[in-house]
């Protein structure tokens, strides 16, 4: 059912399904029952509130159950207002009680007012807070307020977010449940935080906030509704005023343009506004509401205004019919809520791990868990499958170390890169000069080209030892995360299990590291290949070695030569050495050439494969040895230490109890009132 209260008061609806059509109108206008309570003066109740009190009943006895911290909103009027605007008149009126008054914060918690028609002679009273229930009397209630209040929010005049509940069950009164909240105020009187405006404005703004609540904002005739604040805080979550509700009081004291300021609606109050009479000195509420009836029926300019507008009686009405509206309209979504929330808690609750009651069980379970993080290892290092880790690009192995291996044979060839700028061929003119013997001139030593291997071999080996230190810390980081994440529920096992991952990890880093040192150190000793392309480069690159040398000897205006597979090269300064010398050094420059590009992609290559077997060898056998010889090869009691349900888990456990039975009774209460109202259909 969909319940639309406009301006003027008149109301329209919409019926959509079954639980709502039991919320109907008013059996007669808001106009003629106004009429009617005026003459007969009776109580401020009608048939009306027999068909709302199921529907309010289940909405309080969920408040009761707290269901709102299961992040679970409730249909609330909320009554706002500034500090002196006459609050707590009206809800005196509505309530037919005397609640406190004085200078300052009169309510300084939020006050939820459950009201009751109640068909015995003697009201009952009682106030809920703390999770006790104190009784109480009309006589004594505004002092058994002060006092609940002290012991909630302390003796001086500071405030507290904790509810006080007022359950007042009168003949009489609508059924209603509000919540009162404290008086806004901008200046700290004595005894008050400073900070006392943004206290009020913090907790004004959690209530209204939610779409689910009705702003009941109390407005003094005296004021320009527009300079109130209640209106300000109002307005930034309810911008049109769709459901804001605005009781205008002290209509007596300033009827002077009262009918232009609520027909003009400068504030946008879309749900309408009721003026009323506040009641004054020793007045009962009978005599109050006769003195309220008669002002607005003679005065001449307050008798203006419509009577849908009007009076206490008109704002129960309208507030109850408010209320049974957006309850109406809130009720099968927070059923639907309730039951999700239900249904996710238990799911977690069922995802956490059971609680061992013997060794044997707890051995079993942590076996499990290594089984699960092997393979998930298995599926994230070996077999590439990110299922587990869709948006963790961290997690997604193979693709890293193909970028790191990219990198690395970047800065290989980078650190290697020949100087064809200021000296080629120097270096190997200068090896040969220094391998020079007693022998015929025409042969090349071997020992010239392993000392130019040999020192571009060390210009280059710290750059596969620092790859495999960065490769081995990203693998710890993968593989450390996994096991943390598969121990996640027992935390007295994740100490040894992180410390049998470092542990192991750095000795498969030990083991790398000594087989690239090796690799390099064999580089560095001896020259060997079977590679075909070897031969093939030399060859193309000796086929211009005739060309270079007769540039170099005969044409002394060039200055460059261009080599095809090295570039443009300098040759002026090669001028002056004999033939035979270029002929070697260039010779040995092309050996090297054509055997280095081997050298470089041989540690790539032999450093992929390394990695591939290293890595399929942790996941499938040494990670599992290590963990299993860490907790239970070291007979320190770790796997006893599971029987013992850590802090953290023990308090997720029970918060998921505490929740699901909430969240049970709240399903149970909501299941009881549907019932009622299928058998009402």
């Amino acid at each position: 059912m969909s319940v639309v209260l406009n301006h003027s008061g008149s109301v329209s609806e919409e019926m959509s399904n079954s639980s709502e059509n039991q919320v109907e109108s008013l059996p007669q206008s808001i106009e003629e029952k106004h009429q009617e309570l005026v003459v007969r003066h009776v109580p401020i109740v009608s048939s009306f509130n027999e068909r709302i009190r199921p529907l309010l009943d289940a909405v309080d006895k969920l408040r009761h159950l707290q269901v709102m911290k299961e992040g679970i909103q409730l249909p609330t009027i909320v009554v706002v207002g500034d500090q002196s605007s006459g609050k707590s008149s009206v809800l005196e009126s509505l309530a037919g009680i005397s609640l406190p008054r004085g200078q300052g914060i009169c309510t300084r918690v939020p006050l939820i007012m459950r009201l009751q028609h109640h068909t015995a002679p003697e009201p009952e009273l009682s106030l809920e807070f703390n999770g006790k229930t104190v009784p109480t009397s009309e006589a004594k209630i505004a002092h058994a307020i002060i006092l609940a209040t002290d012991e909630i929010a302390g003796n001086a005049k500071g405030i507290s977010n904790t509810p006080l509940t007022l359950v007042v069950k009168k003949n009489g009164v609508p059924d209603l449940t509000m919540v009162d909240l404290p008086g806004i105020t901008r200046v700290p009187v004595h005894g008050q935080p400073e900070n006392i405006y943004e206290q009020i404005a913090d907790i004004i703004m959690e209530y209204i906030r939610p779409e689910e609540s009705i702003i009941l904002n109390v407005l003094s005739a005296t004021v320009d509704f527009t300079t109130c604040e209640s209106i300000r805080m109002s307005q930034k979550v309810d911008k049109n005023g769709e459901r804001t509700l605005a009781a205008v009081t002290k209509a007596d004291r300033a009827p002077e343009g009262l009918l232009e300021k609520v027909k003009a609606d400068d504030v946008n109050i879309g749900l309408g506004y009721v003026c009323v009479r506040n009641r004054i000195g020793d007045e009962s509420y009978k005599e109050a509401r006769k003195e309220e009836a008669d002002l607005f029926e003679t005065h001449p300019l307050l008798s203006k205004i419509d009577k849908s507008m009007v009076g206490i009686p008109v704002l129960a009405q309208k507030l109850v019919q408010i209320q049974a509206t957006i309850i109406a309209r809130c009720l099968p979504e927070i059923v639907r809520k309730i039951n999700d929330k239900l249904n996710a808690s238990i799911s977690e609750l069922n995802r956490m791990p059971k609680i061992l009651s013997s060794v044997g069980e707890a051995l079993t379970t942590f076996m499990g868990i290594v089984g699960s993080a092997k393979e998930s290892l298995n599926k994230i290092i070996v077999r590439g499958e990110y299922d587990e880790y869709p948006e963790d690009k961290n997690m997604h192995c193979p693709a890293r170390l193909v970028e790191m291996l990219n990198q690395y044979s970047g800065e290989l060839r980078k650190c290697s890169e020949n100087d064809l700028t200021g000296n080629f061929l120097m270096d190997e003119i200068q090896v040969l000069e220094e391998a020079k013997g007693i022998q015929l001139p025409n042969f090349l030593p071997r020992t010239t080209f392993l000392a130019i291997l040999q020192k571009k071999v060390g210009k280059v080996s710290h750059i596969p030892v620092a790859f495999v230190e960065k490769v081995w810390t990203y693998i710890e980081g993968v593989v450390i995360s996994v096991l943390m994440h598969y121990s996640e529920n027992y935390l007295q096992l994740q100490l040894s299990t992180r410390r049998a991952g470092h542990s192991l990890i750095a000795r498969m880093k030990e083991h790398s590291r000594n087989w690239v040192t090796e690799i390099v150190q064999m580089e560095k000793l001896t020259d060997y290949t079977s590679n075909p392309e070897y031969m093939n480069e030399w060859s193309k690159l000796m086929a211009q070695q005739h060309d270079f040398t007769r540039d170099v000897l005969e044409k002394g205006y060039i200055s460059t030569f261009k080599i095809e597979g090295l570039g443009e090269v300098p040759i002026a300064g090669l001028r002056g050495y004999e033939e035979h010398v270029l002929l070697q050094a260039f010779d040995l420059k092309m050996r090297m050439t054509a055997y280095w590009k081997i050298v470089l992609r041989r540690l790539v290559d032999f450093m992929a494969l390394h990695l591939q077997f290293c890595l399929r060898n942790l996941v499938n056998k040494e990670m599992e040895e290590e963990i299993v010889q860490e907790l239970v090869g070291r007979h320190d009691g770790a796997i006893e230490r599971m029987l013992e349900e850590s802090p953290a888990v023990a308090a997720k456990r029970e918060k998921l109890n505490v929740s699901i039975k909430l969240l049970r009774e709240s399903n149970n209460v909501l299941g009881n009132i549907m019932d009622k109202i299928a058998s009402n259909v």
